[in-house]
Order: C-alpha cells, then structure tokens, then sequence
C-alpha cells in the first residue's frame, strides 16, 4: 500500500553538500544494534527561548508562472512535538502562509516520521500535516509522510498499555518504553481515533526523484520485502492483526540506527538501493549531532547545544540524514532535494 505518487520532468535545484564531518567518532558505549528500546535513547537539550528559524534553503523554488509537473520536492526531519519550530520551517520555506495554509501549489512534500514524543505539541504536528495534506492535494501538489518509530510507540502504548511482550532483553511493554522515550501524557490525553488511523496506514518507505526515502538508518527493512510495496503492505498488515509481540518486534526493528555509518556503511546503502531502487538513501531517525559523536550520551556530553547547518551527506556520498536534532537544541530541517547524478 504505496503513497508514492506518479513521476515526472524533474525541477533543477543546487545539490545539497556535506556540512558536517563524515568521520566523527561513534558515541561510546553504544550496544552492536545501535538502540535499545529499553532503554531512554537520546538526550533532550533545553532549548532557548526564541530559536533561531530552523531551516535550511539547497535549491530555489521555481519562477512564478514556470510550469513544474510535479513540483519541486522537500523533505522534512523529525519533528517531535516542535510545532512552533515546524511552522517556522515550513513559512521560511514558503511552503505555508502566516495562517499556516498550503502555500506551494504542485509542491511535493515529504516528512521522514516521528511527529511526537519528546516535545510538547505532538497531536498538534500530526493535525497539522493532516490538514496540509487536503489542502496541498486540493492544489495539484501532495504533503505526504512515513512510518517512524515514534508512531509505533504511541501506536502501541495505546493499543496494548502495559501488556507484557517479549523485548529480547527481558520483561517490557510499550507504555513503559513510550514514557521512558518521551512519551508526553498530554499527547496521550488529546490522541483521537483519527489519528491512530492516520498513523497506522502510513507508509514504512518511498521513492521520489531516485531518493529512497526511509525514517530509520536500518536494513531492517530487508526483513519486510523484496519491494517497496511488499514492505508498505507487510508493515500495514502488522498493525491490523494487532499481536502486541509482532508490533513490538516491529517497532524494535524500527529503532535500529548506525547501519550507514561505519565499516560497511556504505555497502549497507548500496544493497538496500539495490532492491527498492534509487540511487540515493535519504532518512531520519539519528540527530545529526548523534550520528556524528557530537552528542555521545544521555547526558548531552560533547559540547553542549550542537551545531547542525543542515543535511548530513555521508556513505560516499549515497546517505542523507535529515534529523537535524530538534530535542537537542539543533534545528528543524525543511529541505528542497535535486534529483542525484
């Protein structure tokens, strides 16, 4: 079950370039998988008051009056409940007016996953882009979005609370992994049927322009299908059957992290392209600050708020990361992507 839409003449636009070091040394202590979702994951840095505008420009939008079929595409990181910051993002973008009201016309736009936990407006996020999904269809342009693991976790804790299931490392469940990964009670209190079935039938993966586009930086989605389609629909059936056990073995899969960084990173990149097509892997999940050794710990060890400009190139170039690293005071990204060479 596949968002993807039709392709077309592909809009010009300058190529995005590595704006952070791609040999930084790995985060220490970090168990072979690269997560545990037993654990609490990431750190959370205090932002300030007033942010800087999180955004990042790579390509321009094309001339009034050009016609673009389809329109240029974007991507946007991971977002966990910083509404304000992606409202920011998204006008500084012109993607959306000054009442938060599709503004782009025949623009492609595409969100990476996790729109809650960790910050504060997570039910506001998924309204927000369920709302601009209607109005930019309604234009000739789509707002669509994928499956992260953070949509997995609220799926779960509400579906299956404190059912005990099989984590691999002893006793768990999913209430106790959502909390103890930023879960946020009022989330939980406002969460409505709609937005489970929103949720739910989200795509795992897809392709614009010769991007694969994926939330994690795993192959787990090798375990999934052969296609992009058999992965999309294997991952919808999953969460239909509704097995507590075989959601949380999903969602475990989905917190996987690091598969494109090291020694074989590369590789890994080039045998998922393999099979779902494209020739670049553009993904979210790992702050960029956290992927880099920036950020090393729980703490925030390593320098206090990072510095994040923009995206992430890495695996010889055949990798972007788009977690800017919003819940560690780095920066929401909305970026225009070219088509790869």
């Amino acid at each position: 079950m596949t968002q993807g839409a039709g392709q077309g003449p592909a809009v010009r636009g300058m190529m995005v370039m590595p704006l952070v070091p791609m040999n930084a040394a790995a985060p220490p202590d970090m168990p072979e998988d690269g997560y545990t979702p037993t654990e609490r994951d990431l750190p959370v840095i205090r932002r300030a008051a007033t942010p800087e505008a999180p955004t990042v420009t790579l390509a321009t939008v094309p001339e009034p009056g050009v016609p673009a079929v389809p329109g240029p595409l974007y991507v946007v990181g991971d977002v966990h409940g910083y509404l304000d910051e992606l409202r920011a993002a998204l006008a500084a973008q012109g993607l959306i007016d000054s009442e938060d009201r599709w503004a782009a016309g025949t623009t492609r736009l595409w969100f990476l996953g996790d729109f809650t936990d960790r910050g504060p407006d997570g039910i506001g996020v998924i309204d927000l882009v369920m709302r601009l999904s209607a109005e930019a269809a309604a234009a000739g342009g789509y707002c669509k979005a994928l499956m992260g693991n953070h949509e997995l976790l609220l799926l779960g804790a509400k579906r299956f609370g404190d059912t005990p299931v099989n984590s691999g490392a002893g006793t768990a469940s999913f209430q106790a992994a959502w909390l103890l990964n930023g879960g946020q009670r009022t989330d939980m209190e406002r969460l409505e049927d709609h937005h489970l079935q929103w949720m739910a039938r989200l795509d795992a993966m897809a392709a614009e322009d010769a991007h694969l586009l994926v939330h994690s930086d795993t192959t787990a989605y090798l375990d999934y299908g052969d296609s992009i389609e058999a992965v999309n629909d294997t991952v919808t059936e999953t969460l239909q059957r509704g097995n507590a056990d075989e959601c949380w073995d999903l969602f475990r899969k989905f917190t996987k992290r690091f598969a494109f960084r090291d020694d074989g990173g590369s590789d890994a990149v080039r045998e998922l392209l393999r099979v779902y097509g494209g020739r670049r892997i553009v993904h979210g999940h790992s702050p960029i600050p956290y992927l880099t050794g920036e950020v090393g710990s729980e703490d925030g060890e390593g320098g206090g708020a990072p510095m994040v400009d923009g995206p992430h190139i890495y695996a010889d170039g055949l990798a972007i990361a788009m977690d800017g690293g919003i819940t560690m005071a780095g920066k929401l990204l909305v970026v225009q992507l070219s088509p790869p060479h």
